[in-house]
């Protein structure tokens, strides 16, 4: 338990952000998850849902819940996975 005011702040602070950066990496891990359903049932409609999971997965980096480099590599990734299964 905290023992100062200011670090019952931080304490306050820190859970706002831990609930903050939850949210927003369920929404990612949801908008990949849809990418990944869209590959295995319909290929053709996987290539704009990407787009949609692509936002989301940059604006998480924008918002420091992702490092930059991991959600470029999970972007990369899902546009590889569309491109093979649109080649099938």
């Amino acid at each position: 338990m905290a023992n100062t005011k200011s670090a019952e702040k931080r304490n306050r602070q820190a859970q706002k952000r831990r609930a903050r950066n939850q949210a927003v990496k369920t929404q990612v891990r949801g908008s990949i998850k849809e990418v990944r359903d869209a590959i295995a049932k319909e290929p053709a409609k996987a290539a704009e849902i990407v787009r949609a999971a692509e936002r989301s997965i940059a604006k998480a980096a924008t918002k420091g819940v992702l490092h930059k480099r991991n959600a470029s590599r999970r972007i990369a990734r899902l546009h590889k996975a569309v491109a093979a299964a649109t080649k099938k």
